[in-house]
């Protein structure tokens, strides 16, 4: 197997490496190609990465380069983890949000629009190259908004993509950690979209458990831990809601703890990162630092690894990924992007058939999806009235004036073609 990751200069690397390693016999690892824009950093976290192989004494082939060509060219897998406009972009977007009362939130809310308009024609132009160097290989995409990004390279290219988040193993793995058993006794009944799902059953060893979980289930929002929210509409709900969705059910009290924040998200990540990066430059380590949790992204290594050596060894299990609907939500369209279960085989992800959504989630799922639907269009068609819509039928924006105000700093910032 030859394995290209896009964005290898990322701080997860090190994670990725320490999978890669355990799993390169079941892989029949040959190649390992990591690909960064920025070589300096390329170099600290690659470096780090080639200390690891060596101490590993596994005998596969670790590249690092710039070239994407050279990269792509031949591989059965590539790994897309970019992040178009870095941590800057992110943390720029999300102050302008707060100043103006809006969630900026970098995947549910504007900031993830600004990160799609910005990312979407990056991706679909690495599509354009896999589809000529690596026709046959597999696209696993972590880059955020993940669903949007996924859906993208469904609609408008003709490679072979599976979307990937953590949020879905941390749920599962939590789930396990509450009824004392081992995660793959656990099966969630998982619907939605990325960052916005639900688990509606909760299963052990095939009996239903959901209300053991659900009593001892911590609706924290994601990267807000201290700030569980207390209220009866939990009951009501009786699902375990995905965290992001603290962002939706309980916005005015969220906005008003992130403008309290003293930093934003973002601020916090380039601190961590820094730290990270001087780490990984000392040559005596030659494992990935304690302070890696830190970042967030638990499990990344274990659900890219899985998921590669699912599909490559015809495996069938089942895993939670963003996928084609075809038919697995029926309230939404077919070629939809959506989170559910899958089978996991060399055809790739095989989503399973689930009932009708309940009236209690449909509606905000159907919006949102509306909303992702809004956003390729306008990147695609570069049509500024098309983007302004997009942005106005999220949930989090609260006015179309606001909307336009975001959408024009938006262009600016990022020197985005809307025109």
């Amino acid at each position: 197997m030859k394995l290209a990751v896009i964005g290898g200069g990322s701080t997860y690397t090190p994670e990725l490496m320490s999978g890669l390693i355990k799993n390169a016999d079941t892989l029949n690892l040959k190649e390992v190609f990591f690909q960064d824009i920025d070589e300096k950093r390329l170099e600290i976290v690659g470096g780090l990465c080639q200390r690891m192989l060596k101490e590993s004494e596994r005998d596969f082939f670790l590249k690092l380069t710039s070239d994407l060509q050279e990269t792509l060219t031949g591989a059965d897998f590539v790994l897309n983890q970019i992040r178009v406009g870095g941590q800057e972009a992110r943390r720029d977007d999300t102050k302008f949000c707060l100043q103006h009362d809006i969630i900026g939130q970098e995947t549910t809310g504007p900031g993830g629009f600004a990160k799609a308009l910005r990312t979407i024609p990056v991706v679909l132009k690495l599509c354009e190259k896999i589809k000529k160097l690596a026709p046959d290989s597999w696209l696993i995409n972590f880059t955020n908004p993940a669903g949007i990004i996924t859906e993208s390279v469904v609609r408008h290219s003709k490679v072979k993509v599976i979307g990937l988040c953590n949020v879905p193993i941390n749920m599962k793995m939590r789930a396990a950690e509450i009824l004392n058993t081992e995660p793959e006794d656990v099966f969630l009944d998982y619907v939605g979209l990325n960052h916005l799902s639900w688990v509606r059953k909760v299963y052990l060893r095939g009996k239903e458990v959901t209300e053991k979980v659900l009593s001892q289930f911590n609706y924290s929002p994601a990267n807000n831990p201290d700030q569980k929210q207390e209220s009866r509409f939990w009951e009501g709900l009786n699902m375990i809601a995905n965290s992001y969705l603290n962002y939706f059910y309980f916005q005015s009290e969220t906005l008003k703890k992130l403008q309290q924040n003293e930093q934003v998200r973002a601020e916090e990540v380039m601190k961590i990162e820094k730290e990270l990066l001087k780490k990984y430059k000392n040559k005596k380590i030659s494992s990935p630092p304690q302070e890696l949790e830190e970042r967030g992204g638990a499990y990344y290594s274990t659900i890219a690894v899985n998921l590669i050596r699912d599909i490559y060894t015809n495996r069938g299990t089942v895993r939670i990924v963003n996928t084609e609907n075809q038919g697995a939500i029926p309230d939404l369209p077919p070629d939809s992007v959506v989170e559910v279960p899958a089978v996991i085989d060399a055809r790739g992800a095989n989503s399973l058939t689930r009932k009708p959504l309940e009236k209690k989630i449909r509606g905000l799922i159907q919006q949102v999806k509306c909303y992702e639907e809004l956003t390729i269009a306008a990147v695609i068609e570069k049509d500024y009235n098309k983007a302004l819509v997009a942005l106005s039928n999220n949930p989090l924006v609260p006015s179309v004036i606001k909307a336009e105000k975001l959408l024009d700093y938006f262009i600016e910032r990022h020197e985005l073609e809307l025109y």
